[in-house]
């Protein structure tokens, strides 16, 4: 129906101005909703991705400390796993470890091994004094296998194997750093001269060193 020409009454105009505003406030209200919706969507999905970077950078540390490891050198003496001395940059230098502050003791993996076998050893280097102390172990203690009496050394680990690179270890007081080696079961010299010779079956001991340090001798066979 058509309207009639002319102003229309004031009730009428109020009315439609009213129902025009209530149109336009719930327009607005529907927009700043879909925003708010659209904002909390966005830092949603942010806070995922953090949490996976996080996960990502966890596992690569992880991988990185299990395949870091150290390995073992025949007929030399060589770190083993139990060795964990440290130094507190933030501390005072040590004073140099004297022969009187260490101890060495030897262990033999089996009391008796075939001719053929390789026996294995090691020594656990203890600091006896009551103070940290440091000492140049980049060669390693020694192990040297000799003739149950004493009186005939065979075999000495570094006689053909040079000496490392100097490493300055600092050991806490009553703090312990284990070592392992390999023998082939032959004779070595000084500087690794003349031939080396299958050692026959019989009754051996080994005796770790370090400078003027050495531990008790530990006894072994060699069986056929």
């Amino acid at each position: 129906m058509l309207e009639p020409n002319g102003p229309l009454p004031p009730e009428i105009y109020w009315r439609r101005r009213a129902l025009a505003i209530g149109v336009i406030v719930v327009a607005l209200a529907l927009v700043i909703w879909l925003v708010t919706l659209v904002a909390r969507g966005g830092d949603s999905s942010g806070g995922t991705e953090a949490a996976a970077t996080t996960s990502s950078s966890s596992t690569t540390a992880t991988t990185s400390s299990v395949s870091s490891s150290t390995s073992e050198t025949s007929e030399s003496a060589t770190p083993s796993e139990e060795a964990t001395p440290t130094t507190d940059p933030d501390e005072p230098a040590a004073q140099p470890c004297t022969d009187q502050s260490l101890a060495l003791k030897v262990t033999v993996g089996q009391p008796t091994y075939r001719v053929g076998d390789q026996p294995g050893f090691g020594t656990v280097i203890t600091n006896i004094s009551s103070a940290p102390c440091a000492r140049d172990l980049g060669a390693g203690p020694q192990f040297l296998v000799y003739t149950l009496d004493g009186q005939r050394r065979l075999w000495a680990s570094d006689d053909c194997n040079p000496d490392g690179p100097p490493e300055m270890k600092t050991l806490k007081a009553g703090e312990q750093l284990s070592y392992k080696g390999t023998w082939f079961g032959t004779t070595s010299q000084p500087e690794c001269a003349g031939d080396r010779l299958p050692v026959p079956a019989g009754a051996y001991m080994v005796v770790a060193q370090l400078g003027a340090v050495r531990s008790a001798a530990e006894p072994f066979n060699l069986a056929e």
